[in-house]
Formats: structure tokens, C-alpha cells, sequence
């Protein structure tokens, strides 16, 4: 495939991503619509939790280390019984998991979460036990989609989860004036349902459609070798599906609401991070395979420090603003139906910690890429179990008696930075990646806090009393002030990546 029709596939698809991203996102405001930050908000979020964490994480472990062996292998006969023993294994694992999830629905809640009782717990675990089949969909969404991009088909992936996302939100519009909450149950199975379908036809159009039942596999070799790969991914990839994960195991411990304000604040910090990590990703990873390809490690140095400094240029700016404008942004996003203000404040505190963290949680999904680039995983699942299970839950389990809900956000937002820098570090000695110029930083952090200060004075001296006009007035000034200060440390020309030869 040329550089050019490269780029083209790869501008494409980041459109449909963001699309995506969107209609996901546009269902965290319905919850906010109907139900706020309310104890039906909670219940809601809390269902999706576990099919969605079995969806990123399993889903995507199987996936990699599935597509990593099946391209390596050159005989098509094994090639056909390997993934004739990966369908038939997954499929009775996620039938006795799904099957599981629905029996035991409300015990699973009830210890996950274990602040829930009486009629709380009881909405959850219904709408958890109407939810759980989708967790079947999702993860052979995944490995579907996998498959079709390991044979060079991205586009009907793309589509597929854009239809996921979308027909998600259309779904709650047509069935809650008859369903009420529970719409969401069922829009989350049926949307899934039809991703997989979709990605099903896409597989028949390219012949890729054979599954066969094979219980007893004769390339055992190829399924250890899955299995290794697999497991260090699965953990490796688990870290921000495992903060979610914690932060909704301590939230559901406080009063009702906060387990919703953490989620619509993350889902918040996480758009723009999404849509902004693309934007330099894009260009970057190609580059990186390149490179790596190549063992060009000058150029590969060159694209690590110079992607880092692009994502601090445009994330920082960002984070700066959303900070000192949380509150304005929550309402104008949020503040409908029966979000009320109580749920703005409360959403727009956990906004604001979260988003300190914005930088290095982007940094560390760019790093990582690098290790795995260069096939040396164990320091990003090594700093994600700590940070995860270290800093993480020692934060939370010190401050969440006296801050609350405030803990379980800068448990996030610290250990994200810490293992930054574990991973900064780790690039260093274990990459052995070359840093360039001390100076060139030392403007980076100027620029970032002069950026600071003028968002603390454009915010507090330009108030028109209307959010709108305060955030559109004061965004304006901000962007035209940023870019001055780009100007002015001479830090434009970061942006100028190294080119494919």
C-alpha cells in the first residue's frame, strides 16, 4: 500500500472514529438529560461497566495476539483449524460468562459495588442482567473488526461501531416514553447485536466468514503462543478501563450521583483527548512502523520527542482552558431536563481534576505504543499495574473519608501522571531514545505557564454573566493569546514531523 492511499484510509477512518466517539458521547448527555446525577444515573452507568470493560479489555487482548499469530503463519490448512479453535473457544467462554452475568446478576453487582442497596440495587442488577448479553456482541465485535483490518478492510469496522454508537442513541429515543430507564438495557444489547451483524456481512463479502466448531485443536503450539501474547496486551490495555472500573467501586460506596458526575466528566476530558491524540497519531504512527521496520532508532528518538512535544502544545492549551471554564462548559453541554445545577457543580469539581491529568493519561497511551512498537511490553503493564493498584487505590483508601468523590478523580489524575513519568523514564534507559535540547522543554513549561496565568485573567476579567458568550468571548481571546505565546517562545516549528523517506 503507497504512503498516499495510506493516508487517505487513515483520514477516513479517524472521521468515523470521531463520529463515533461523538454518538458515544451523546449518550452520556442523555443520561444527564433524564436522569442527572441521581441514584437511576448511577444504576444506569453501573450496567454498562462490566460488558464494557469485558469489550475493551478481553476483546482486545484476543484480538491482537489473535491477528499477531494468524499473520505469521503460512500454511492455509492450520491457518483454518487455528481459527477454528479460537471461534469455538471463545464462543463457549462468552456463552458461560454472558449465561453467568445473567444468573448471578445482582450477588455480582452487589460485590462490585458495594455501596448499593435496596432499590438501587435492584435496578442495577436488572438493567445489568438485560445488559450482559452485549458483553458476547462486543468482544466478537472486536475480533471481527480485527480480522478485517489484519486483511486490509478498515472501513466496514469503522462503520460498524459508528452504527453501534448511533443506533444506540436512537434506540433510548424511540424506547424510553415506553421502556423508561430500562431503554438503555436494551438499546446497549440490540446496537451490539447489529454491530456484529454487520462486521459478519463484511467478513462473507471477503471470504472471511468460515467458523467451524473444533474442540480439539492440533496446532497447540500457535494457542500457547496466543495465550502469551494475550495475556500481557490484556493487562497492558486494562489500565484506563480499570481506573473506570475502581472509580465506580468507590463511588458507588458515597451518596447518590457521584458515580454519574465522575462518568460524565471523564467522558468529557476523554472527546477532546481522543480527538486530539488522533490528530498527532495520525501522521505518527506510520512513521513509527517505518522506523521500527528499519531499526532507524535516531528516527525513531526524532518522532518520539518531537510527537511528545505536539501532544503537549495542543493538549495543554486545551486542559488550561477547560479547567478555569469547567463549569460554564458542564452547563452548556449538560444542563438539561433534570440535570440541574446541583449536577453541574458537582460534574464541573470532578472536570476540573480530571482534566489536570489530561496530558500524561494521552502521553501514556503515545508511549506505550512505542514499547509495543519495539516489542518490549513489560514496563507498560508493569506501570499500569502500579499506578493502577498502587497509587491509584492508595490515594482513594487515604483522602476518600474526608474528600469524597474528590479522592476518587485525583486518584485518577495522580497516578496517570506518575506513571508519565515511570514511562519518560523508561523510554530513556530501556528504549534508549535520545532527548533533544534541555532549552526546548524549559520553553514548553514557560509557554504552559504563562498559558496558565492568562487563562486565570481572561476568565476572571471578561464576564459577560452568560456562560455561552463567556466561553465563546473568552475561547477566542484564549486561542488568539496561545497562539501568540507560540510566537513568541518559538515553538511552531515542533509541529514539523519527520517525513517518510
Amino acid at each position: 500500500m503507497n504512503r498516499k492511499r495510506l493516508f487517505q484510509i487513515i483520514g477516513v477512518v479517524t472521521v468515523i472514529n470521531i463520529l463515533s466517539r461523538f454518538f458515544g458521547f451523546v449518550r452520556e448527555v442523555m443520561i444527564g438529560y433524564h436522569f442527572g446525577t441521581s441514584s437511576l444515573a448511577d444504576s444506569v452507568v453501573l450496567a454498562y461497566t462490566i460488558p464494557n470493560f469485558l469489550y475493551l479489555v478481553l476483546g482486545g487482548a484476543v484480538t491482537t495476539a489473535y491477528i499477531s499469530i494468524f499473520s505469521k503463519m503460512a500454511n492455509d490448512i492450520e491457518k483454518q483449524r487455528f481459527h477454528n479453535t479460537v471461534f469455538t473457544y471463545m464462543l463457549i467462554f462468552l456463552l458461560l460468562i454472558t449465561a453467568g452475568l445473567m444468573v448471578f446478576a445482582k450477588p455480582i453487582v452487589a460485590f462490585f459495588f458495594s455501596g448499593l442497596a435496596g432499590s438501587q440495587l435492584m435496578m442495577t442488577s436488572q438493567l445489568f442482567m438485560i445488559t450482559a448479553p452485549s458483553a458476547l456482541f462486543l468482544v466478537f465485535s472486536m475480533w471481527f473488526s480485527g480480522i478485517l483490518n489484519a486483511q486490509d478492510q478498515f472501513y466496514g469496522a469503522a462503520v460498524a461501531a459508528l452504527v453501534n454508537n448511533g443506533m444506540f442513541v436512537l434506540l433510548v429515543v424511540l424506547l424510553y416514553p415506553f421502556c423508561g430507564i430500562y431503554a438503555y438495557g436494551w438499546g446497549a444489547v440490540a446496537s451490539a447485536a447489529v454491530m456484529l451483524l454487520i462486521l459478519f456481512v463484511q467478513l462473507r463479502k471477503n471470504n472471511l466468514h468460515r467458523f467451524q466448531f473444533q474442540l480439539v485443536t492440533t496446532e497447540p503450539e500457535y494457542i500457547a503462543r496466543m495465550l502469551k501474547i494475550a495475556v500481557p496486551v490484556l493487562f497492558g490495555g486494562a489500565t484506563l478501563q480499570l481506573y473506570i472500573f475502581i472509580q465506580r467501586m468507590f463511588a458507588s460506596q458515597l451518596e447518590a450521583g457521584y458515580v454519574a458526575a465522575l462518568n460524565y466528566a471523564l467522558k468529557f476530558v476523554q472527546l477532546p483527548q481522543v480527538i486530539l491524540m488522533t490528530s498527532v497519531t495520525t501522521v505518527i504512527y506510520p512513521m513509527l512502523a517505518k522506523k521500527t521496520a528499519e531499526k532507524d532508532y535516531g528516527g525513531i528518538s526524532s518522532i518520539f520527542f518531537r510527537g511528545l512535544k505536539s501532544l503537549f502544545m495542543i493538549i495543554v492549551p486545551v486542559s488550561v482552558f477547560v479547567y478555569f471554564y469547567a463549569e460554564e462548559m458542564v452547563k452548556l453541554i449538560f444542563e438539561y431536563g433534570s440535570f440541574t445545577a446541583q449536577s453541574t457543580k458537582m460534574t464541573a469539581m470532578m472536570l476540573k481534576i480530571f482534566i489536570i491529568g489530561m496530558f500524561a493519561q494521552a502521553a501514556n497511551l503515545f508511549i506505550t505504543r512505542f514499547f509495543y512498537a519495539m516489542e518490549k511490553s513489560f514496563v507498560p503493564v508493569a506501570t499500569g499495574m502500579i499506578s493502577v493498584f498502587g497509587v491509584n487505590i492508595l490515594i482513594i483508601k487515604l483522602f476518600i473519608g474526608k474528600y469524597g468523590a474528590d479522592a476518587v478523580a485525583w486518584g485518577t489524575t495522580v497516578s496517570a501522571i506518575v506513571q508519565f513519568l515511570m514511562l519518560a523514564i523508561a523510554s530513556v534507559v530501556q528504549l534508549r531514545l535520545q532527548p533533544e535540547k534541555e532549552a526546548q522543554w524549559l520553553r514548553l513549561i514557560l509557554y504552559a505557564l504563562c498559558a496558565t496565568i492568562a487563562a486565570a485573567i481572561i476568565h476572571k476579567y471578561i464576564d459577560f454573566h452568560h456562560h455561552i458568550a463567556n466561553i465563546f468571548i473568552g475561547g477566542l481571546t484564549f486561542v488568539l493569546v496561545s497562539l501568540l505565546l507560540l510566537k513568541s517562545f518559538r515553538l511552531m516549528s515542533f509541529q514539523r514531523l519527520p517525513m517518510m523517506k
